[in-house]
């Protein structure tokens, strides 16, 4: 009787090692699950593990200046590649005051310039939510003209680069009553008026660039959501004789907070690291916001210092996600939305139809087209702003255009744009970096939208899903400095271009840098086109014995090739534009975005304003073509 118990409770290896077997056999033979193991794999390495050596490294000391700078001020006697907590402390609390300083270190460069970033997103949100909602509002809910020209253009300056808005900025408002002024701008030539020098540069200039750049996201977020609830609430309202200011207070605003409270903690999160916008509007005050004092820490050896305002920025991410999933889980029970009717009522306003129409269509065309102009006539000026200079040179000149020394030892030319090696080989390699990384975005979001919307709802699923959307949240400045960190260890230097003085170095780590970063937009598209899709489209496939392979190629992508091709697009376009998000890991000559940047500090504003308008012209004209062979496009507005 002992001898039976006691084989009972024996533990069989043998058959838990076969159950084991045939449960991962039975797992691993569907083709989403071992996507899914695979890219947590991926995600992991490429997402997590770079973050945490960006956080371990803001508590190392990774010079000798670090360690003799740590222990004068603090008393330690800390050395190089030492463990230490004092890199926060010598950030967030030194109150060193050299000569000609007005306050302490800390305060200079960190507070001021976290308390002036944290200001000028807030603005920048303010203008981008207001712009975006207002325009949204007019299109899908009055009777304004110009509705398919006004909602086509306006998303133009959200397709530019940022800094292309920054340029233009300063093209059009610079003047000599400024003295950090590069010449004439457009507004002082045409009528003679000289704007003052906080309009040119800081903080006002770089608020209005960041939330016009952004409008148009929000004008797209909340624009989606007005063409798409059911009509049927308004009607109601109106039937019960609501007034319309009622209708818009009780019904309307109530419906699309969600989507203006997204606008609002994402554009927050861009434009509180933003690194463009204040490179090129901050002339006067370099360490103005945070973005510009992290750089310059990173960039002149005060890595410790750098990694920990990267992690701040990066805690505010975090902040800001934590928010928004709790508002959006907050607003579940205010369903509002059941169905969609085609009976929108639209807002007659009579009279003031055409001078509201007009004031977009003006707005719309300055920030849109005008900067377009600004950079054709900026390029063909010597000296800006005065029309006798006007001259083809920059652009198709075989000689140095610019007689600068600095420049030819640096190895950058000066001849004519369209002749020029350093900027073709430049945009070479960015068109080459943006192929890859769209392939590899667009790809792997098609995979990771399948694998999801397979095993909707499992929590394996649901953490890919997270992690493959966690570098969206991440500051494009901060990610910088995680790789940054990557490439500093001795195992990952021959991916450093500062140590190899390769420039294909820089190609690699950008291609790695960009197909991560850039990975959400093309995961979201893939996810919601695969969620879209009916289970039984793919069942009879399987049915009929069609292999996966040529499920995904022969029917699963040209039902949702628009969707597709937008996941392949947009890393394609915000890749072949990106400057912030390379900045680090790149020398002043890989990209164009390089190159006319360097030029831009150095005084070669005509060239500058040359290879801004290529790239400009190059993203509108590929999101164009791209649109009219596919249908597929990032600029769709919503409409009218």
């Amino acid at each position: 009787m002992t001898e039976r118990v006691q084989s009972k409770d024996k533990f069989d290896f043998g058959k838990f090692f076969k159950k084991s077997k045939n449960t991962l056999k039975a797992f691993f033979s569907k083709s989403y699950n071992i996507i899914l193991v695979v890219f947590l794999v991926i995600l992991s390495i490429g997402v997590i593990l770079p973050l945490f050596k960006m956080v371990s490294d803001s508590l190392v000391v990774h010079t000798r200046d670090e360690a003799a700078y740590i222990n004068e001020l603090w008393g330690q006697e800390v050395k190089k590649g030492q463990f230490t907590l004092m890199q926060w402390p010598t950030l967030l609390f030194n109150n060193f005051k050299d000569i000609g300083m007005s306050a302490g270190y800390s305060t200079l460069i960190f507070w001021e310039p976290l308390l002036h970033s944290m200001l000028m997103a807030i603005t920048a949100c303010v203008i981008a939510v207001v712009v975006g909602g207002v325009l949204a509002f007019l299109i899908t809910r009055t009777n304004i003209p110009f509705k398919k020209f006004i909602s086509t253009v306006f998303v133009f300056p959200y397709i530019m680069p940022s800094w292309s808005l920054a340029m233009f900025w300063e093209n059009f408002f610079k003047n000599r009553s400024v003295p950090a002024s590069p010449g004439i701008g457009l507004l002082q030539s045409l009528t003679g008026i000289c704007v003052p020098e906080w309009v040119v540069y800081g903080f006002f200039p770089t608020a209005v660039v960041m939330g016009i750049h952004y409008a148009p996201f929000a004008y797209i977020l909340i624009g989606g959501i007005l063409r798409n609830m059911d009509a049927n609430l308004e009607e109601a309202a109106t039937i019960l004789k609501a007034s319309r200011f009622k209708i818009i207070r009780r019904i309307t605003l109530p419906i699309v907070a969600p989507a203006m409270i997204s606008t609002i903690l994402l554009v927050f999160a861009s434009s509180i690291s933003s690194y463009t916008v204040p490179a090129f509007l901050c002339k006067t005050a370099p360490t103005y916001f945070l973005s510009l004092t992290m750089r310059s820490s990173l960039a002149t050896g005060k890595f410790g210092e750098g990694y920990v305002m990267a992690t701040i920025l990066l805690l505010f991410s975090m902040i800001i996600l934590i928010v928004n999933n709790s508002f959006t889980r907050s607003r579940k029970r205010f369903t509002t939305v059941s169905g969609k009717s085609g009976q929108i009522s639209k807002i007659n306003l009579r009279g003031a139809k055409w001078p509201i129409a007009i004031v977009m269509l003006v707005f719309t065309v300055f920030f849109a087209i005008v900067p377009l102009i600004s950079f054709v006539l900026e390029s063909m000026m010597e000296t800006a702003g005065v029309w006798s200079t006007f001259t083809f040179k920059y652009w198709i000149s075989k000689t140095p255009t610019i007689n600068d020394a600095y420049l030819e030892s640096r190895g950058i030319s000066t001849v004519g744009i369209l002749l020029n090696p350093t900027i073709l080989s430049s945009f070479g390699r960015s068109f080459i970096i943006a192929l890859c990384v769209s392939a590899i975005c667009g790809t792997c979001g098609i995979l990771i939208g399948y694998a999801v919307s397979k095993k909707r709802h499992s929590k394996l699923a649901n953490f890919v899903s997270s992690l493959a959307f966690l570098p969206y949240l991440i500051p494009s400045l901060s990610f910088s400095a995680v790789f940054l960190a990557v490439i500093k260890t001795e195992a990952f230097k021959f991916l450093d271009v500062s140590t190899t003085q390769k420039e294909i170095s820089a190609v690699i780590i950008c291609i790695i840098v960009g197909g991560i970063k850039f990975m959400p937009f093309a995961s979201r598209t893939g996810t919601n086109a695969m969620l879209q899709l009916s289970g039984e489209i793919e069942e009879a496939a399987i049915i009929t014995g069609c292999p996966w392979g040529k499920r995904m190629t022969k029917i699963l992508f040209p039902i949702q090739k628009s969707s597709f091709i937008s996941g392949y697009l947009l890393p394609f376009i915000s890749c072949m534009r990106e400057y912030t998000l390379f900045v680090l890991v790149t020398s002043s000559l890989t990209l164009a975005t390089n190159v006319m940047e360097y030029l831009t500090r150095n005084g070669a504003t005509p060239i500058a304003n040359g290879i801004n308008l290529l790239i400009v012209g190059f993203v509108i004209a590929v999101n164009l073509i791209v649109n009219k062979l596919t249908g597929a496009s990032i600029d769709k507005g919503i409409g009218g």
